[in-house]
C-alpha cells in the first residue's frame, strides 16, 4: 500500500532526480576532508559520529523508499537496519544513541560503497516513475540529509573542539583586516492582531510546520539584527553568569553544575576571547552574532537587558515576506558573519545562527501525524523542547522556508544557536 501524501510536492521527476544528486554530492563533499577515525569517534551522547550520518541518511532511502517500494530490492547488509536506525520504532530495535561512537566496523569507505549502492536503486526507483506518493518519501529523504549535513558539520565542530588539539576541520579564512562599528540596536514596530502562521503549500514541509492556522500577537517589536559577540562581553563582564535573579531555575542550575561562564568554546587567551570553530581556533569577532548558546542563557540575556525573546509566531510574522536568503553553507564562510552597518530593517532573519523563541515546541491545531514510520518523523519530539527559526551558517541553503520549526531542549549548546530580542509595544 502506498503511503499517504506527506505534502504537495511541486518538483517535477527531473527536478527530484536532480535535487536528490546533489544533495548525495554534498554530504559525500562533507565527509572528504575526515579520515576514518575522524568519523567514527563519538564526542558527546547527543552527537552522533560523522561515519554514522552518512550511513543514517543513506538508510532512510533504503527503509523508506527502497525496501518498500522497489521490486526485488536486496538491502546492501542487513545488519545496517540496526547500525543506522535513529528513532524509529516501527521499524525495529537500534543501536542505543550514546554507543553509535562503538561502530567502529563498517569503515567509512564501506559507508561510501553503501551511499553508491543505494544511490544506484534510487536511480532505478526514479526511471520508474513511481507515484507521486513515493516520490514525496525520496523528497523528504533529501530534505532528512540536509538535516543531518548540519548535524554533521555542528557534531564534527564538537569533537575537534575535545582534541587537545584542536584540529581545524578545513582551512582558515582570512582574518578581516578591520572591523566595521555596528549601530546602536534598533527595532522595527509590529501591530499585532489576528495573523497566520504555518505552512500552506504547494511546495515541501515538514509535518510540523502545518496546518496553516490563525494566532493572535499583541503588538511587539523587533530587533534588526542578532545578539553580537560584543554585547554576550557585556553580560558576562557585568556578572551575567552569577546573577542567580536572571535565570530560570533549571538553567541557574546548570549553571552551577556545568560550570556555564561564557559561550560553549569561548576560552579566555591574553586576556582575549577565543573561540574554536570549523577552521580552527580564532579570535572572537565582537560585531559578529552570538553562537553557541543555550535557551537558558539567551532567556537570562534577555531578562539582563530588560527585552524578553520574541515568540515564534511573532518571528514568524515578521519573517514571511522576507527572501529566504543569508549566510547559509554554500557561502563556505561556516561561521555567523556581522550584520550590514548601514542597512536598514530586518537584517540576519536567515542564516548566521538559529534564533531561540521563548514557544515549546507543539503541535500546531489540528496537527495530526501520518501513518507507518514516517509519522514518528516529528511528532513524538513535541515535548520539553523549544522552538528555533531562521537557520544557520551551516543550514544547507534551499532548505528553509519562513514556516521552518527547529526545535531542541533548553540546555543544547553546541548547535549554531544564537538570539535576537524583543519587546512589547
Amino acid at each position: 500500500m502506498a503511503p499517504a501524501h506527506l505534502f504537495q510536492s511541486v518538483l517535477t521527476p527531473s527536478d527530484l532526480e536532480r535535487f536528490y544528486r546533489d544533495v548525495r554530492h554534498t554530504s559525500d563533499k562533507l565527509g572528504e576532508p575526515l579520515s576514518d577515525a575522524d568519523a567514527t569517534v563519538q564526542s558527546m551522547p547527543d552527537a552522533s559520529p560523522a561515519k554514522w550520518h552518512l550511513a543514517h541518511t543513506t538508510w532512510f532511502f533504503e527503509a523508506m523508499a527502497l525496501t518498500p517500494h522497489l521490486k526485488g530490492y536486496e538491502p546492501f547488509d542487513k545488519r545496517f537496519t540496526f547500525l543506522f536506525n535513529s528513532y524509529y520504532e516501527t521499524l525495529g530495535a537500534r543501536q542505543p544513541r550514546p554507543r553509535r561512537g562503538m561502530i567502529s566496523r563498517p569503515a567509512l569507505d564501506e559507508i561510501y560503497e553503501y551511499r553508491e549502492y543505494v544511490d544506484r536503486a534510487i536511480a532505478r526507483l526514479l526511471n520508474l516513475q513511481p507515484p507521486p506518493e513515493v516520490a514525496e518519501l525520496i523528497e523528504l529523504g533529501c530534505h532528512h540529509e540536509q538535516q543531518h549535513q548540519e548535524l554533521l558539520l555542528t557534531d564534527i565542530l564538537h569533537l575537534f573542539a575535545q582534541n587537545p588539539i584542536q584540529p581545524p576541520y578545513c582551512a582558515p579564512a582570512p582574518a578581516r583586516l578591520e572591523t566595521e562599528v555596528l549601530p546602536a540596536l534598533s527595532f522595527t514596530d509590529f501591530e499585532g492582531g489576528i495573523v497566520e502562521i504555518g505552512h500552506a503549500g504547494p511546495g515541501f514541509a515538514f509535518d510540523s510546520e502545518g496546518p496553516r492556522h490563525r494566532v493572535f500577537t499583541e503588538p511587539f517589536r523587533l530587533a534588526n539584527r542578532l545578539v553580537t559577540n560584543a554585547q554576550w562581553m557585556e553580560f558576562i563582564e557585568d556578572g551575567g553568569y552569577t546573577k542567580p535573579l536572571l535565570w530560570l531555575s533549571e538553567g541557574w542550575a546548570k549553571v552551577l553544575a556545568e560550570g556555564w561562564s561564557r559561550p560553549l568554546y569561548w576560552e579566555a587567551r591574553d586576556g582575549e576571547h577565543w573561540t574554536m570553530t570549523l577552521r580552527g581556533p580564532q579570535p572572537v569577532d565582537p560585531t559578529a552574532p552570538v553562537a553557541h548558546v543555550s535557551y537558558f542563557e539567551a532567556d537570562a540575556f534577555a531578562t539582563w537587558s530588560g527585552k524578553r525573546l520574541p515568540s515564534e509566531a511573532e518571528w514568524e510574522v515578521a519573517a514571511q515576506r522576507l527572501e529566504v536568503k543569508g549566510n547559509f553553507l554554500n557561502l563556505n564562510r561556516l561561521a555567523p558573519e556581522p550584520a550590514s552597518p548601514w542597512k536598514a530593517g530586518l537584517q540576519q532573519m536567515f542564516g548566521d545562527v538559529w534564533e531561540w523563541t521563548r514557544s515549546p515546541f507543539s503541535p500546531y491545531p489540528r496537527f495530526h501525524a501520518v501513518d507507518g514510520a514516517v509519522g514518528e518523523y516529528n511528532g513524538k519530539f513535541m515535548s520539553g523542547q523549544f522552538v528555533l527559526r531562521g537557520g544557520s551558517c551551516v543550514t544547507p541553503p534551499g532548505h528553509l522556508r519562513a514556516t521552518y520549526r527547529n526545535f531542541f531542549p533548553a540546555h543544547m549548546r553546541w548547535q549554531f544557536a544564537g538570539l535576537r530580542l524583543a519587546e512589547d509595544l
